[in-house]
């Protein structure tokens, strides 16, 4: 940055003699680096404009400004505020602090840690705690008054939550099944698109319960790789309880969905 355009932010001349004081500036900074070669060219000196109502003998301010050389800091500079009281021609140091320019590198803005989770980060030993804002949850029962924080209430709540205070919102289980729709186990993947019969159609299909039951379950099946996971009821795979093998006139083996009982005596809807 030049001297005029310094100059230009605080809108005055600097004092003669602090301007002088270049050395003595750099020297400050210096120390504070804990390394002479960590401080740059001298790039401007700019005067601290007081206050109005400011006494005039609490004197003049200046800062100087030196290019900062310390790695990964590139686009930052010294600023070394130097003072003077009238009739005193020895500055005081008033500060030395590293300062990013309009080019420097910035680290990101700060995001809360409940911001930054993302899924995967929970290890063993780590614990999550629930905010009292989470949109996810609600308390399994509402009411206007403050009744909520009786301890009677609460043993209400936990009876009608099944011991829980709070249970999942609307909101909450809409972005759970968004998810679990768009994830590994639902009817997108390439599984699925290959499956010879959806999810719904299987003897090893535990739906869940609730509003949710007609389009989520679990998969009980040990051979499926959708076993133990929630899964979309318009899911599939080649474990399909249904699925049957049926050689045909000297062409390959089809897979075939056929039914397990006779059906001789009642049509199959």
């Amino acid at each position: 940055m030049s001297d005029s355009a310094f100059s230009a932010a605080h809108g005055s001349a600097p004092d003669e003699v602090l301007a002088a004081a270049v050395e003595p500036a750099r020297a400050a900074a210096a120390e504070v680096a804990g390394d002479p070669a960590a401080v740059g060219d001298h790039q401007a000196v700019t005067a601290e404009v007081l206050a109005d109502d400011a006494d005039p003998a609490l004197g003049v301010v200046v800062t100087h400004f030196f290019a900062a050389t310390l790695p990964g800091y590139r686009g930052w500079h010294w600023a070394v505020t130097l003072a003077r009281v009238p009739g005193d021609d020895e500055p005081t140091l008033d500060e030395v602090v590293l300062l990013p320019g309009d080019a420097a590198l910035l680290a990101p803005a700060w995001v809360p840690w409940h911001e930054r989770l993302r899924p995967g980060d929970l290890s063993v030993g780590d614990v999550l705690p629930a905010t009292e804002d989470d949109h996810r949850l609600v308390p399994s029962y509402l009411a206007d008054d403050d009744s909520a924080d009786d301890p009677a209430g609460r043993v209400v709540a936990e009876e009608i939550g099944i011991g829980r205070e709070r249970v999942l919102s609307p909101l909450g289980r809409i972005e759970a099944a968004e998810r679990w729709r768009d994830g590994d186990f639902g009817p997108r993947s390439a599984m699925a698109r290959h499956a010879p019969g959806p999810c719904s159609t299987c003897g090893f299909f535990l739906p869940l319960a609730g509003s949710l039951r007609l389009s989520l379950g679990a998969c009980a099946n040990g051979y499926s790789p959708a076993d133990g996971h929630v899964v979309t009821a318009d899911y599939g795979c080649g474990a399909h309880s249904q699925a049957t093998l049926e050689p045909s006139d000297g062409e390959p083996a089809e897979v075939q969905l056929t039914a397990r009982y006779d059906t001789a005596d009642f049509d199959v809807l």
